[in-house]
């Protein structure tokens, strides 16, 4: 994996448990979770339909495409049966001193 960037895009308290929130990072959208404190981060694009993920439904580790019902494990990106035929990408996410921080996969599409 090629890590292409290492920064600050959010405060610790912009994510609440349960919750997720949307950004752009050098031009990629990026969604981040928070599930059962713990931050995950996946590409915010469905990989089928090409919806916002955070448009979507969290429940648990589980994040519904608002637009065709995909589903995806967002710890692992995983796409959990039809209609998605490919996983979403992951980054590595940190949070340390009340900052977000996200290193972005440069290898993924």
């Amino acid at each position: 994996m090629t890590e292409i960037t290492n920064e600050v895009i959010a405060r610790s308290e912009e994510i609440e448990d349960g919750g997720m929130e949307g950004f752009t990072v050098q031009g990629r959208r990026i969604a981040i979770y928070r599930v059962d404190g713990r931050l995950h981060a996946t590409d915010n694009i469905c990989t089928h339909g090409h919806a916002l993920m955070t448009d979507g439904y969290l429940e648990g580790q589980i994040i519904e495409c608002p637009l065709h019902g995909g589903r995806f494990d967002v710890t692992t990106g995983k796409g959990l049966g039809a209609p998605i035929t490919c996983d979403l990408a992951c980054h590595k996410v940190e949070e340390a001193d009340g900052e977000i921080r996200i290193i972005l996969n440069g290898d993924a599409a």
